[in-house]
Formats: structure tokens, sequence, C-alpha cells
């Protein structure tokens, strides 16, 4: 489709990243607008469009489908009516933003893609509304941890270090922890697992956790509170029970880390979003999220995310997610977008 409309150098970079090009007028650095291709649902997901009226109804449809569609239209847009920017924009449909991709396709972007060092902006398109804009990146570490024991029956060796206890000592330390209302800071254990039998004690027992925050150094200081629990509820398990089969032992692997940071609000980039999307009727405001922004972000680029849409839609990450797509809110919102867009190409370095 990049091809088709026009665009230069379309291709797949080595991670699956689909990159295209508009030259601009200029011999500056490029601005990347993304949009990501991967959805939260599992291959083999029934993806069939089904439309009612103006609404839309799939699985990703939203998220980030319509992102997508809308960078379409935006590159043919450009190209038909022969808009030369001033800067060249990169055009990109990135892979692995949602769940334990961990933003690796905008990460290989700015680390080992072949336009890392020309790219000085970047755009993400993401999310339902327009006048939602966010220039502050919501960090994650993210872990599977696995406690590990001798175990055995649960009657006839019953006495014998539990591992289930170790993790439960953790669970409860982490509802303890503070962690502040500004800046936001969460932990939330989510998934669980382990054990063979109701009559067996575990071998092995297991979570998955995500911390997060729109500051590094809280999410850096709930980091090493969260590992001095596992050192502290493992050596308690240890000297409650006997260890004379073995001992309690956990291990805490990080699956996921992306990092926190901050545009400032009157950093150009921000300014200049503003007084587009403003220009088109919306009353933007600035939030904070956990986005593909996120990686530009910590590296010092200047970023921002934006919504592709006028707002209305619903049930993202569900089998029942929508969107509306009435003609003229969209094309509002379109208009609106590519504003932000030329006028982000336009700005000095």
């Amino acid at each position: 489709m990049m091809q088709e409309a026009g665009l230069e150098e379309a291709a797949h970079d080595e991670i699956g990243n689909v990159c295209g090009l508009i030259r601009g007028t200029g011999n500056d650095g490029y601005l990347v607008v993304a949009a990501h291709l991967d959805t939260v649902f599992p291959e083999g997901t029934d993806v069939t469009v089904r439309r009612e009226g103006t609404k839309l109804f799939a699985p990703g449809v939203g998220d980030d489908t319509r992102g997508l569609a809308a960078n379409l239209t935006l590159m043919r847009a450009i190209k038909q009516s022969g808009i030369r920017p001033k800067k060249t924009i990169l055009f990109v449909g990135d892979v692995g933003e949602e769940g334990k991709g961990d933003l690796r396709g905008i990460r290989h972007l700015f680390t080992e893609g072949q336009y890392r060092d020309r790219i000085d902006g970047f755009i993400s398109v993401d999310g339902p509304e327009t006048a939602r804009i966010v220039n502050q990146a919501v960090g994650s570490y993210r872990y599977r941890v696995t406690f590990n024991g001798p175990g055995g029956h649960s009657y006839g060796a019953f006495g014998t270090v539990n591992p289930a206890y170790a993790m439960a000592e953790v669970l409860t330390g982490l509802s303890e922890l503070h962690l502040p209302t500004e800046p936001k800071t969460t932990a939330t254990p989510s998934v669980f697992g382990g054990g063979t039998s109701i009559n067996a004690t575990p071998e092995t027992v297991w979570f998955e956790l995500d911390l997060r925050s729109v500051s590094q150094t809280e999410l850096d200081r709930i980091d090493g509170e969260f590992h001095a629990l596992l050192e502290k509820a493992v050596a308690a398990e240890n000297a409650r029970a006997d260890i004379s089969t073995g001992k309690v032992t956990v291990e805490a692997k990080r699956i996921g880390h992306r990092p926190a940071g901050a545009v400032a609000d009157n950093a150009p980039i921000i300014t200049s979003s503003l007084d587009a999307i403003k220009a088109f009727g919306f009353e933007p405001r600035l939030t904070a999220s956990s986005t593909d922004a996120n990686i530009p972000i910590s590296l010092g680029v200047p970023a921002v995310c934006i919504g592709s849409g006028s707002g209305v839609g619903g049930r993202a990450h569900s089998l029942e997610e929508w969107i509306d797509v009435d003609r003229e809110p969209q094309l509002r919102s379109l208009h609106a977008l590519l504003a932000v867009i030329l006028g982000v190409t336009d700005l000095e370095d």
C-alpha cells in the first residue's frame, strides 16, 4: 500500500516494520509518523469487520487499525496534492507495540534500523481521540517471578518449605509498598500459576508483575523494593520450615521494559501540535500513557502520541472493540492530524 501511494524505499526492515519515505525539501533529519501493526489478540482470532450504520466492530479495529488507515490516507493526500514537506517523513507500520512485544519495532528503528541516525522527531498515531496528546511516557518493568522448592506429599512431607508461602509473602509486601499518586506509580501482580496436584506441596509457583510509573526515579525505587521483598520472603520461608530436602529459590526474569520520560509542555513539537489541533476546533489536552513514543522520549528525541479519530469508540482490547467512522468527524480529525504532521516538519531545529 505504501508503494501504491508512491512512497520511496517502501519495504520491510529486519524486524518486520514496514517503512517508506516522502522526501522533504530540506536536508535535515527525518520525522517518523508511526502506527502499530500488531493487536493484543492471538493468531487465529476472527477479525472480520461487522458494520452497523457508521460503526465498525472487530478486534483491533481501533487499536491500532484505524491509526494505520489514517496514516495511509495521509500518505496519499500528501503525494496526490503535491505537498512537499520541509522535513522528510518516514512512515512506519511497526511491530511489537502491544503486551510483551515490549516496543520491539520502534526500539529496533531507533537502535539498529537503517534510519536511526537521521530521526529527530516522532509522532505515534495511536488511540481513538485526536484531542488527546501524549507527552509523558509511562514506564514499566515487567517480570515473570518463579519460586522453586523440593515439593513433596501434602501430608507425609508436611513441614517442608513451600514456595507458595514465599510467593504469598511477596504479594502481601507488594500491597504494602508506598506508591505515590503523583507521580502516578503502580505495582500490579496479574497472572498466576503453579503446582501439580491438590495433595502435593508445589515444586514451582509463579506470577507475573507489572510495575509502572511516569517517573523513572520512582520506577527504579519500587523495582529495588520489589527485589528486596524477594530476598526477604525466600529467606523467611527457608528459616521457617524444613530444608533437609532442599531450599526455596526464586528467579525474577524481566520480560519487558518500557522507559519513562516526558517532553516539556513548551517544547516546539508540543506547542505546534496543540496549535494545529486547536485550529480544527478540538480542545487538546496533554496526558500520560505507555506507547511507542516511550522509546524516542527516553532517547531525548521530541515525540508525541496522537489519536486518529473523533474519540467515538469503545471496548478496546476486547473482541467487541468498535469505532465510529461517521464521515464529517473523521475528516476533521484527519485534517487536524495532517496539520500536526506538516507543522512539525516545518519546525526549526
